[in-house]
């Protein structure tokens, strides 16, 4: 299981930019403490830094 990260939202998107919000639903996310398991790559791992202040990552 260590190709995969688990994250859950943990504060809402609301009043931040779209690109923000975009990028939160990318990553799978929904309503605040929805939670998505995701495959470890790259690109996935820039998107969980662009919204490190909304996102939760559970190991």
């Amino acid at each position: 299981m260590a190709d995969t990260i688990r994250v859950r939202l943990v504060r809402s998107p609301i009043g931040t930019n779209k690109r923000v919000r975009e990028t939160v639903r990318g990553l799978g996310l929904g309503k605040v403490g929805s939670q998505c398991e995701l495959r470890r790559s790259p690109a996935v791992e820039g998107m969980i830094r662009r919204v490190a202040y909304l996102v939760e990552v559970i190991r």
